[in-house]
């Protein structure tokens, strides 16, 4: 009889895992890509065009964003240990340098066409005081939305992505613990955006949780809830006469859902650009009663 392990290889010839992969410097500039690819003839075009100019911003705002401190390696340790994520959303006190890529961002995109609106929205947020954004930031980290202006959201959002990417680029995978909070990021504590199947080495068919804040991705078998870890009751749902490359992975027993993308069908793929161009399977999967996990912070969907 042939044994076959959890990730689907075959025993005695088992291939080291990664369970790991770490945020990259240009995830943002590849996001806002993938976003102007999808404008293209999409029912929300103006959207899609106004977040990949968001994203291209974000790009921008990191590539000049200061050598902020991240946890020496003592601490680093500690927490391994004791499966706390190192740049934990509820740990010490943000660094203002998240604020000026508030700044560069707004700045930005005041040189670009936006709905009267959101530019609207800009100008209040270029004049906010630091108080109220601070505690508009520790609200959408929290997951307090009620308490944010939705407006305001994705562009703080964007700000706090592009703080935490830095932080976590930087420490790569000397950051990451595997016994840390299940369902959650192990380097920042975040819920995921989505998951992906990942083509390629020694990642193939491979699935990763993809975190809605710092871009990291950390290994969960497939057919496995990513918010209870439950085995049983999965299901999957698609829009029908739609890729097949993209669906919504359900679960029973917590009713949650995470969208999972197959590279394998589709390698242009890009986790929240392709989430943002999907909505109407949230609204579908959403009509069946379950709760989405995660946020997308760029559209500000999210329950988690």
């Amino acid at each position: 009889m042939t044994e076959v392990i959890q990730d689907g290889s075959i025993a005695g010839n088992v291939p080291a895992i990664p369970a790991f992969r770490p945020a990259s410097q240009e995830v943002f500039t590849e996001r806002s890509a993938r976003l102007q690819a999808l404008a293209r003839g999409h029912a929300m075009e103006d959207y899609l065009r106004f977040a990949a100019a968001l994203t291209q911003a974000q790009h921008q705002a990191l590539a000049v964003f200061p050598d902020v401190p991240v946890p020496p390696s003592e601490a680093l340790t500690r927490c391994k240990e004791h499966g706390l994520p190192p740049l934990s959303v509820d740990g010490p006190s943000r660094h203002p340098a998240w604020r000026d890529a508030l700044n560069r961002i707004v700045a930005s995109l005041d040189r670009v066409a936006l709905p009267p609106a959101a530019a609207r929205t800009l100008g209040a947020l270029a004049s906010a005081d630091a108080t109220l954004i601070e505690a508009a930031a520790s609200h959408l980290l929290a997951g307090a939305y009620a308490e944010l202006d939705a407006g305001q959201a994705p562009f703080i959002g964007a700000a706090l992505q592009v703080y935490w990417t830095k932080m976590a680029v930087k420490l790569g995978a000397e950051g990451f613990g595997q016994d840390g909070a299940y369902g959650l990021c192990p380097i920042c504590g975040s819920h995921p955006v989505a998951s992906v199947v990942r083509v390629g080495g020694a990642a193939q068919g491979l699935r990763y949780l993809v975190c809605s804040l710092c871009a990291s991705e950390w290994h969960v078998v497939r057919v496995k809830c990513s918010a209870c870890a439950s085995t049983k009751g999965i299901s999957y749902f698609g829009i029908e006469g739609a890729t097949q490359a993209i669906k919504a992975e359900a679960c029973d027993e917590c009713k949650t859902y995470l969208k999972i993308f197959y590279l394998e069908q589709d390698t242009a793929m890009e986790p929240v650009a392709d989430d943002l161009a999907t909505l109407a399977l949230d609204l579908l999967v959403d009509e069946q009663g379950y709760k989405r996990v995660g946020p997308n912070l760029l559209i500000f969907l999210g329950q988690a």
